[in-house]
């Protein structure tokens, strides 16, 4: 099967007798020629290119849609006897010993939670995201860093704007080992912690020509998204569906910002806008 590319006809370079010739005779209005083997490299990366953003794009949709579609069924399993009692399981698991306030495995443990937990927290996300996006702007990266801000903003509202209709309450004060303040559902540290982690995980995947290290990056940004979750159950902050919904809803957030972003940059590029962001060396496309 042979490669085709379309003749530029109808476009002409000086006057009518300095037409371009195709095998000796003047080209054609919809004239199609064969593609050169010089050519044949450009158009594949170029095929491969548009292939790689679609499914890009479409895996983003299918993760935004898993997520609406499993917030709403854990909202509606929170009401209900099994995902109470699926929470109640967790959370006895967690807690085996006839004190409830002493945590499962050893001592150092949960001082190691409670660390850890800590990088989901707002005071934490809000210095993290300070130094980013400073450095984004110093990297002239101005789309990126708007829509950053933009995320992180849309996601405090989601995560306060829920719990407010939700209004679940917490686990018994008697397994908390950290201090709560707001409802629990969904949690707000494993919503926020996904909406921060991974969308910077894939701004920091475009800075990395090679595979291995753009799946590296991206682990990292998971890693933290799950430990963060992990630990609110483990140190009896939240019920594990509390936790599920919030990465649900983190994960659905960050791909939506994904997708604005990606559709925001490629109109500023079209149109020769002030508002993008500028490649850095090496950057690869």
């Amino acid at each position: 099967m042979s490669l085709w590319t379309a003749h530029d006809a109808g476009v002409t370079v000086g006057p009518p007798h300095h037409h371009e010739a195709v095998n000796g005779t003047r080209s054609q209005l919809g004239r199609w020629r064969p593609m050169t083997r010089a050519q044949v490299p450009a158009f594949l990366r170029r095929a491969l290119r548009i292939a790689r953003t679609e499914i890009a794009a479409l895996t983003a949709l299918l993760v935004i849609a898993a997520g609406v579609m499993t917030f709403v069924e854990l909202a509606d399993d929170m009401t209900e006897e099994d995902g109470q009692a699926f929470d109640g399981a967790v959370l006895s698991a967690l807690r085996p010993h006839a004190d409830p306030s002493d945590a499962w495995g050893p001592w150092w443990l949960e001082e190691a939670a409670a660390d850890l937990t800590s990088l989901g927290g707002i005071a934490v996300l809000g210095l993290f995201a300070t130094a980013v996006i400073v450095f984004l702007i110093l990297q002239r990266k101005r789309l990126s860093a708007l829509l950053l801000v933009v995320g992180l903003a849309g996601g405090v509202a989601l995560s306060e704007g829920l719990k407010a209709v939700f209004e679940r309450d917490r686990p018994p004060s008697v397994y908390q080992a950290v201090d709560t303040i707001n409802a629990s559902f969904p949690s707000g540290h494993a919503l926020l912690s996904a909406v921060f982690y991974l969308s910077i995980g894939v701004m920091l995947t475009r800075a990395f020509p090679r595979r291995h290290m753009k799946a590296y990056v991206l682990g990292i940004a998971i890693l933290l998204t799950l430990l963060v979750g992990l630990t609110r159950v483990y140190l009896g902050a939240h019920w594990a569906t509390d936790v599920l919904a919030g990465w649900s809803v983190g994960a659905a957030w960050a791909m939506v910002l994904w997708l604005v972003a990606y559709a925001v940059e490629r109109r500023q590029i079209v149109h020769h806008a002030p508002l993008q962001d500028e490649p850095s060396p090496g950057e690869t496309a």
